[in-house]
């Protein structure tokens, strides 16, 4: 089986007890997270061969990090260790009309001062067939840039399909420095993911008709914009998930497939949420293995669709479903009837 492998940061997650504000706790519940671990994390639930490559220091609380990575199947061997500290993200669970808030302290990580030389791409590509990164990477130092743009060139120089999340973070990005490093990187890519405002803060290609705050989302504008990101950056296929927030415990959920002009839209779930963090890598890593076995566009975006709606039932930050459970809800049944 060939390999897919993700490149990102893994960071040490700390949230009050269930949906507590900062002010309210006296204790933390302690996770492990990153975009591309829960990318992983997924396909490798869906039986995927997977590394995931990443910079830790040498201590204890890696050693945890890494070993959570290994309970879920996912490859770890490919990980360096280096530099002092695990990055660090605090996350406060929003409710109703109340949102959710995140407080990151990821300088200077261990990933974030890894520089050029710390990776050895042919190892890490040897018999791979997929490479995955997104914008958070790349918009956490210069060198996680460089490093970025090393492995995708290498990546393309083997053939290997390269995906990217645009994943913008506004308390993560230099806006324009980033967006200049996400531009040049978008041409390496083959697959380009993001969600309703993605296209607009990165690439600054806007969906026409369109208000992410009020919820209204307009399928022929997000049609334009996948046009546009193909044609402009080479682009092969694109996918935006398309989130309609009634509230933080209520959303629609869908998403649109475009592949060789042609855009295909999931069916639209109604979600009551437990947890959306992972929500959008969850999508991700369902239509990565969609595209990886063939499947048709419209099953592809049918199934990462159901993947993502069933992460948001489920606590923490991976995505902890089973294919089984993807493709019953893609069919179909969202009963979510007992199961005896």
């Amino acid at each position: 089986m060939k390999k897919i492998v993700g490149f990102g940061d893994l960071l040490l997650s700390l949230s009050p007890v269930g949906y507590r504000k900062f002010t309210q706790a006296d204790s933390m519940e302690v996770n492990y997270t990153g975009a591309e671990a829960n990318v992983c994390v997924s396909l490798a639930r869906f039986g995927m061969d997977v590394d995931f490559v990443t910079r830790v220091p040498n201590n204890d609380i890696a050693e945890c990090a890494v070993a959570m990575l290994r309970k879920f199947n996912v490859g770890t061997s490919k990980i360096v260790t280096g530099g002092d500290r695990l990055g660090l993200i605090y996350t406060e669970k929003g409710a109703s009309q109340r949102s959710s808030r995140v407080v990151y302290d990821r300088k200077p990580s261990s990933f974030s001062t890894a520089k050029i030389g710390d990776f050895d791409w042919d190892a890490i590509f040897s018999n791979a067939e997929w490479f995955h990164f997104t914008g958070i990477t790349v918009a956490l130092s210069d060198s996680c840039a460089a490093l970025c743009k090393q492995a995708c060139i290498a990546a393309r120089a083997r053939g290997i399909r390269v995906s990217c999340d645009l994943n913008y973070r506004k308390n993560l990005w230099n806006r324009e420095k980033t967006k200049s490093d996400m531009e040049e990187l978008v041409c390496y890519c083959d697959l380009l993911i993001g969600n309703e405002e993605d296209a607009d803060k990165v690439l600054s290609i806007k969906a026409a008709d369109t208000d992410v705050i009020a919820g209204k989302l307009s399928r022929v504008g997000y049609e334009d914009v996948a046009r546009q990101i193909c044609s402009r950056f080479g682009v092969k296929q694109a996918a935006f998930t398309l989130r309609e927030s009634i509230s933080a415990s209520d959303n629609n959920w869908s998403a649109m497939f475009y592949q060789n002009g042609e855009a295909y839209f999931s069916k639209k779930y109604a979600m009551h949420i437990v947890n959306r963090v992972g929500g959008g890598d969850a999508f991700t890593a369902g239509l990565i293995y969609a595209l990886m076995n063939s499947y048709e566009p419209q099953r592809a975006v049918e199934f990462a669709t159901a993947a993502s709606c069933l992460k948001h039932t489920i606590e923490l930050d991976f995505n902890l479903v089973t294919l089984d459970e993807v493709e019953k809800l893609a069919g179909g049944d969202g009963s979510g009837r007992v199961q005896r």
